[in-house]
């Protein structure tokens, strides 16, 4: 027989391998029951180093399962989300670490490493680096053997996996763990400070950041490197008519089943534009100070109130309960183009798209010389437009819908390199403007 003592907090501390804001298990069951976030720790009896931690927030739709080896390491992780059936959870993703001694750190570029991501649709993926991050890997799709779905445990009734895959012997007990001092209860859970930032927390989608700073001159912003930079004018690109009052936001190199978002616009035609950085560094081939513009993100104008608040927009199969930390939905791109269009016309447009830009046939298109926006077709009937601009490189690109304080949409921005840390931020007067 092997005993295992369970025990309850608020939080689980990374960095420490500590429970945070310890409660009773009563306490522990109504956070379930509300759900709230709370944490389950399990372990052998006189060893610091818990055997699994399970993450609870019913409440983001969200379950982890984290099992740690002798030496402290995680070792694999488990992403179960809650969705529509309440009586059932989505293995929605997998991700296993192979040390390959005691000595190796945990989550080492070099230790072998799998991982599985599975989505309600069926579709998911296997990816194996045997040598690491850096080794040659190779990817596959999910067997038909593969469990996609399991059932919801009750809030006692969850097996330790962790007893399972290290094959504990005999039979595994579970007792409650002596309470720590200051354990909570029902009535505590408001007094409890706020977790240190070691603390783990639900998975948080991406947020939008400062877009608007991007668009406001002046601003000094950096990229998370050392480099900073100098928001300029925003550069005009021209205009987008969309009669139908539906735009579509996509990649138009792999779009053959329809734009993959779509937001609801008045019908009307809307100024693009460009959001640009002065950029200086040394260079040493030159031994000089040296500047460049770069374009940072592409706006579509929908009315002259600036955005107070921001959502990413989905497409009709995104589902905001599948996201993990800092994770986006967006178009995909494998060819660095994204478009602007009217999304009635959509079929004729990027049709018209391919015959210009793919197989070069005249007269179908028109090119928009130096401007990142580049193409420009139109549906005869219609007069709907779609413009078509250069992204940074392949991958997916988030949509982001600014809206004003009463709900209305203000402006819809796709960022190209990612989200900005202001350091400074601009003012009204300032004389930086776009280079002729």
């Amino acid at each position: 027989m092997t005993v295992v003592e369970v025990a309850y907090a608020l939080a689980w501390d990374l960095q420490a391998r500590a429970l945070w804001g310890p409660l009773t298990v009563e306490a522990a069951r109504e956070r379930d029951v509300a759900g709230l976030p709370y944490v389950v720790v399990y372990r052998i009896p006189g060893q610091e180093i818990p055997l699994e931690v399970r993450l609870v927030s019913w409440q983001d739709h969200y379950v982890g399962l984290w099992l740690y080896d002798n030496q402290g390491r995680r070792t694999d992780e488990l992403d179960l989300r809650l969705l529509d059936d309440q009586r059932r959870l989505l293995n929605r993703r997998t991700r296993q670490w192979r040390y390959t001694g005691p000595e190796m750190a945990e989550f080492d570029e070099r230790c072998p490493r799998s991982s599985m991501e599975l989505f309600p649709d069926g579709k998911g993926s296997v990816s194996h680096e045997p040598q690491g991050a850096h080794g040659r890997g190779h990817m596959t799709v999910p067997g038909a053997d593969v469990r996609r779905w399991r059932s919801r445990p009750g809030f006692e009734d969850w097996p330790v996996v962790a007893a399972l895959w290290q094959k504990l012997p005999g039979q595994v007990t579970l007792r409650p763990a002596a309470l720590a001092p200051g354990a909570g209860t029902a009535d505590a859970f408001d007094k409890v400070s706020v977790a240190p930032g070691t603390c783990w927390h639900p998975p948080r989608p991406a947020q939008p950041g400062p877009i608007d700073a991007l668009f406001r001159p002046g601003t000094r912003i950096t990229n998370g490197s050392d480099q900073e930079m100098t928001v300029l004018e925003p550069r005009r690109s021209g205009t987008l008519r969309v009669p139908s009052g539906l735009l579509a936001i996509s990649g138009p190199d792999s779009s053959d089943d329809g734009p993959a978002i779509t937001i609801s616009v008045p019908p009307g035609e809307y100024a693009l534009e460009e959001a640009q950085v002065r950029v200086g560094y040394n260079c040493e081939w030159s031994q000089r100070w040296v500047t460049h513009t770069d374009t940072t993100a592409v706006r579509m104008c929908v009315s002259d109130t600036p955005a107070a608040s921001w959502e990413m927009s989905l497409g009709p199969e995104d589902d905001p309960r599948l996201l993990g930390e800092n994770e986006i939905f967006g178009f995909d791109t494998d060819g660095a183009t994204g478009c602007f269009a009217d999304a009635d016309a959509w079929d004729s447009l990027h049709q018209l798209f391919e015959r210009h830009f793919v197989d070069g046939e005249p007269g179908v298109g028109e090119d928009i010389p130096n401007s990142l926006c580049f193409l420009r077709t139109q549906h005869e009937a219609s007069g709907g437009e779609l413009v078509a601009f250069a992204t940074s490189g392949d991958g997916t690109y988030p949509v982001w819908a600014g809206r004003s304080a009463d709900g209305d949409l203000a402006e819809v921005v796709v960022p190209l390199a990612g989200v900005p840390t202001v350091v400074r931020d601009g003012s009204a007067d300032s004389t930086e403007t776009t280079p002729a």
